[in-house]
């Protein structure tokens, strides 16, 4: 299975997968708003490939086979901060 993917127009680190190139029929309406004007960024082929970087290669396989796309969203931030008053045992 090779799929496109594209990166977000409006959201930083927020790529979409889908099974064919520019094609978003699968993708409700809501999400294109969200995701704004699609950029292809690559071309992949999942069936030989055992790991992504940041997804799991198993969900992303499952989903374009079941909802006919994946969206991937950028990890977490990390609130530094709040990580360090709490290991010196303050509260926020």
């Amino acid at each position: 299975m090779i799929c496109a993917v594209y990166k977000s127009s409006r959201k930083a680190e927020t790529y979409l997968f889908v099974p064919k190139r520019d094609d978003f029929s699968q993708v409700p309406d809501a999400l294109m708003d969200m995701f704004g004007t699609p950029t292809l960024v690559m071309m992949l082929p999942l069936q030989k490939r055992q790991v992504l970087g940041l997804a799991d290669i198993n969900k992303v396989r499952s989903e374009l086979a079941d909802k006919g796309y994946y969206l991937q969203l950028p990890p977490p931030t990390e609130n530094l901060l709040k990580e360090h008053r709490l290991s010196l045992g303050l509260k926020d």
